[in-house]
C-alpha cells in the first residue's frame, strides 16, 4: 500500500517549501480584514508615514489613518486607541 521503503516517521508528512507561509491559527485571524488597495498598500510608506527614533521606526498618525485600522501593537501615535 505505498510507503514501501520510506521510513515510518516520514510517511505523510509534507516538507515545507520555502515560499510557503506559516500556517495561522484560525482563531487568531480578523472576522474583518482591511482590503488592500493601490492606496492602502503596506508596502509603499511615505516620507510623512513614518521617523526614525534612534533604531526604531515610529510610524506617523497619519499612516495609521491611511492604513485604517488599529494593529494593537501599542503604537506611539496610534489615533485609535
Amino acid at each position: 500500500m505505498g510507503g514501501e521503503g520510506v521510513p515510518p516517521n516520514v510517511i505523510g508528512k509534507r516538507s515545507k517549501k520555502k515560499d510557503e507561509e506559516p500556517v495561522t491559527d484560525p482563531a487568531n485571524l480578523d472576522a474583518n480584514p482591511p482590503k488592500k488597495t493601490a492606496e492602502t498598500s503596506e508596502e509603499e510608506l511615505r516620507p510623512e508615514d513614518f521617523y526614525y527614533e534612534g533604531s526604531y521606526l515610529v510610524f506617523t498618525a497619519a499612516y495609521h489613518l491611511r492604513r485604517g485600522y488599529c494593529c494593537n501593537s501599542g503604537c506611539r501615535h496610534c489615533p485609535y486607541k
